[in-house]
């Protein structure tokens, strides 16, 4: 064989591997159970656990090639085959978070190669993970003065998340490297893995941690930063019961649980949810799960 095809051979594998780790990270996110969000038994009318797991196999094909093509084209790309697919925003949030860490060639750690990708987006990025973005149609987007999604961008792709970094927390990874993905959501990963057996378990009190720390972004923009504080003070109280290890602590869960899915859903954690499937992502790649 040539070092050509040996060359080939390799990135085909190793494509193969990125493709499989997303279908995995996003299966795992939406089949464990969530308080708020969409898992086997609580669905939304708008939104199945079906639907998340075929946007999950529309985007697997189109991340294996992230490190070989512009990032807003892998962010556009998913976007359009997750349309084709469910017809409706089931992971925008996923995609963005995904796909620069997709884009981190191998042979490279996550959290060294990460930069690298972030320093190297232009204003043909930020052009094309605009129009991902508008087709996507998030819930709760306001206006901004600024690099507004109804203007054409003029700066970079880092440089216009850094703009709203502040109030959202997916734009904040781009701002900061990824430190809420690579550095709190590995650890409370491992610290999850070692202290509960149950896997989806692990998801769950993983997903009650990110909103004790953070609250969620997606409620801060649809119900107010005020609700987003409420559901940050509730998760930490739960996670002060000592819930999951106290008898009957259960009710507890199932109280934030119903309380999230109030008003219609409303109060859904989405960005919570995505940060999951992110660092299930990021765990798998990195050899912290099997």
């Amino acid at each position: 064989m040539s070092d050509h095809e040996y060359r080939s051979d390799e990135r085909s594998h190793w494509s193969q591997k990125v493709s499989r780790w997303v279908q995995v990270a996003c299966q795992r996110e939406v089949r464990s159970p969530k308080p708020g969000n969409v898992c086997p038994g609580n669905e939304f009318a708008d939104a199945t656990v079906a639907d998340f797991l075929a946007s999950a196999d529309a985007i697997a094909a189109v991340m294996a090639m992230a490190s070989e093509r512009p990032l807003g084209t892998t962010i556009l790309e998913c976007v359009e085959a997750t349309r084709r697919v469910v017809g409706h925003n089931t992971n925008l949030g996923i995609i963005l978070l995904i796909a620069p860490l997709a884009a981190v060639p191998v042979g490279q750690t996550l959290t060294d190669g990460i930069g690298a990708v972030l320093n190297a987006t232009t204003v043909d990025d930020s052009i094309a993970a605009y129009e991902a973005i508008r087709r996507a149609q998030p819930a709760g987007l306001g206006e901004v003065k600024d690099q507004d999604l109804l203007q054409a961008p003029t700066q970079n792709l880092v440089e216009c998340m850094r703009l709203a970094a502040d109030r959202d927390l997916i734009a904040a990874q781009y701002a900061n490297g990824f430190q809420q993905v690579l550095g709190s959501g590995l650890e409370w990963l491992a610290e999850a893995q070692r202290a509960i057996e149950s896997s989806s378990q692990q998801i769950t009190w993983l997903a009650v941690r990110f909103l004790a720390e953070f609250g969620d972004s997606l409620i801060a923009r649809k119900c107010g930063l005020p609700m987003s504080d409420l559901v940050q003070q509730k998760a930490r109280e739960l996670l002060r019961s000592g819930w999951p290890q106290r008898s009957g602590s259960s009710a507890d869960l199932e109280d934030l649980d119903l309380f999230l899915r109030a008003d219609g859903n409303r109060r859904n954690p989405g960005t919570t949810a995505d940060f999951i499937a992110a660092v299930i992502f990021a765990g798998l790649r990195e050899g912290r799960i099997v």
